[in-house]
């Protein structure tokens, strides 16, 4: 059972305190951060000029695709002969991150249209195990291509209750609140696992 909004706050207060602030995560160091304090306020970057687009890991020698060279097998959540779900290694932030790839070297516009109407259906069925899970307040589907050319889809589930960690703002979340505990953490993957593996596959987790 994922931790309750009371019980991540308790977690979050325990480290620093009551009212205070959570360090700043790696992802402020991003090129692609927008934002950077400024005269005491936050603001936005500066606006780059156009450039070439660099290439994305699998799309040249000297960034070859992680993916194709096999996935690890202590983070396969649930894999079938078409996909290969999987977590970040460790808990995070929020109660759920998983990541769904193909098992071919393909991107989303490579898809055939079994493989799109299976995406689909693996996408709702997550969706709707992790967000029958107590204390989940919604889930979200997302996919993001800039970084890698392997096709993944992002599968996050955020603490219900939270009134701050909303919308695209949860992936930031993610990364500012302190992981939670391992023992809950991998419970609610083995049941993700198992129920996903009802329609097929095999959980490993």
């Amino acid at each position: 059972m994922a931790e309750s909004a009371e019980e991540v706050y308790a977690r979050v207060v325990a480290a620093v305190g009551e009212g205070g602030h959570l360090p700043l995560p790696s992802i402020g160091e991003w090129d692609v951060f927008p934002w950077q304090a400024e005269g005491g306020a936050v603001v936005p970057k500066v606006l780059q000029p156009p450039a070439d687009e660099p290439p994305r890991w699998g799309e040249s020698p000297e960034k070859p695709c992680g993916s194709c060279a096999g996935f690890d097998p202590d983070r396969v959540v649930w894999e079938d002969e078409h996909w290969v779900l999987t977590h970040e290694g460790a808990p995070s932030g929020l109660p759920v991150l998983l990541m769904l790839h193909t098992r071919e070297h393909l991107d989303m516009p490579d898809l055939s249209d079994e493989l799109a109407s299976e995406l689909g259906r693996i996408s709702v069925r997550l969706t709707r195990i992790i967000g029958s899970l107590p204390n989940i307040g919604r889930v979200h589907v997302d996919r993001w291509g800039d970084g890698g050319s392997h096709f993944h889809l992002w599968v996050i589930a955020r603490t219900a209750r939270l009134g701050q960690v909303l919308g695209s703002y949860a992936v930031e979340w993610d990364a500012v609140l302190p992981p939670g505990p391992e023992d809950v953490w991998r419970a609610d993957l083995h049941t993700v696992a198992t129920k996903l593996a009802n329609w097929g596959g095999h959980a490993r987790a």
